[in-house]
């Protein structure tokens, strides 16, 4: 579903359909030590569509939560573990290096 910020992002719902008025983010919504709320504004500072866009590893999951940047901004802080390797992802953009092994290189004899 598009955000508000304009990105496409897998965890962002919203219903305005006959009067409803229900925006949430369902990766926040289920972690449950999160302690600020989520806003609408957040998509926009938000890594987790950029993430989801750079790497599409079915092993990797996602957490996420409302943290404090400042005394009144807000942002999202995201952490990434691989369900195959059992490690945290250090860069979830790229990914834990383990799952995605580089293709084989191909020697042109080979194909004679």
């Amino acid at each position: 579903m598009i955000t508000p910020a304009g990105k496409e992002c897998r965890y962002y719902y919203a219903d305005h359909h006959r009067g409803r008025n229900v925006q949430e983010c369902r990766l926040i919504a289920r972690n449950r030590n999160n302690h600020e709320p989520w806003i609408p504004a957040l998509c926009t500072s938000c890594p987790v569509p950029d993430i989801l866009q750079a790497n599409l590893c079915p092993d990797m999951h996602l957490e996420g939560e409302v943290a404090r940047k400042w005394l009144f901004l807000k942002e999202v802080k995201v952490t990434a573990y691989c369900t195959r390797t059992m490690s945290e992802v250090k860069e979830p953009h790229v990914g834990c290096g383990q799952c995605h092994t580089p293709p084989i290189p191909i020697d042109e004899g080979d194909l004679k």
